[in-house]
């Protein structure tokens, strides 16, 4: 009998979060969760009766982000605007903005940066413009744009993506109950399961954490407690629910 992904409460989560930033060490992921978008929404808002519409793509590079730029101009070809940011890499290094026709500084420029002080990475954003015959002013401007960016991320789905490895513990029924309890003490929850003459349960740990690991359900369950270390993943934490990328 296998488990799908289980739920995992907020407790839990942040302890497995805080686990692989302790123990992850430098040269993966840079030790930190990465925030991306993990599915993309629209919001729009209206201001002096002039529409904007945000629409929020994942990318992975500049030609990614062209050509979502470009559809979004295709669809709304009869707008006044259409202004975008993107930005992109580990590091956020690929940065590109566009004020499309609006006034120098009062929309793209404005737009990354929202992107960047939420410390997003790998999204592009196209707000588009649609002229309600009253003049907003370049500060009315700004906000007009940063709010439309700040609801369509308030309608898409943002993740923090982190490294793991799989690791999968087989034992006895008579020691399950000793080892989700180590596990629910290192804050880890686990990914999959099966009953069946034994049983055999999968997590993930960091990489560096997992000796510590073994070695605590190893000593809880008197050496009976075998191991398998599986590869390495992305995974991330959405609702509570544990998402492998």
């Amino acid at each position: 009998m296998r488990k799908g992904f289980a739920s995992a409460s907020k407790e839990n989560v942040q302890g497995l979060c805080g686990i692989l930033q302790r123990e992850m060490g430098p040269g993966i992921m840079d030790n930190r969760p990465v925030k991306v978008l993990y599915q993309g929404g629209s919001g729009e808002i209206v201001e002096k009766k002039s529409r904007f519409i945000a629409t929020l793509e994942k990318i992975e590079t500049e030609e990614e982000a062209l050509a979502f730029i470009g559809r979004m101009k295709k669809q709304y070809w009869d707008a006044r605007h259409n202004c975008y940011a993107f930005v992109a890499g580990s590091n956020q290094e690929l940065q590109r903005c566009s004020d499309d026709g609006e006034p120098n500084g009062t929309a793209g420029r404005p737009m990354l940066d929202v992107l960047l002080r939420e410390d997003l990475h790998n999204l592009a954003v196209v707000v588009t413009r649609y002229f309600g015959g009253t003049l907003l002013g370049t500060g009315g401007l700004v906000r007009a744009y940063q709010k439309a960016v700040q609801e369509g991320l308030k309608n898409s789905v943002i993740i923090e993506k982190m490294q793991g490895r799989f690791l999968t513990i087989d034992c006895d029924y008579n020691n399950i109950g000793k080892i989700q309890y180590i596990l629910a003490q290192e804050g880890i929850k686990t990914v999959d399961s099966a009953y069946t003459d034994k049983v055999e349960v999968k997590v993930m740990v960091a990489a560096e954490g997992l000796k510590r690991l073994q070695d605590a359900i190893t000593e809880g369950t008197n050496g009976t407690a075998r191991f398998q270390i599986g590869e390495q993943a992305q995974f991330a934490v959405s609702e509570g629910e544990i998402l492998l990328l």
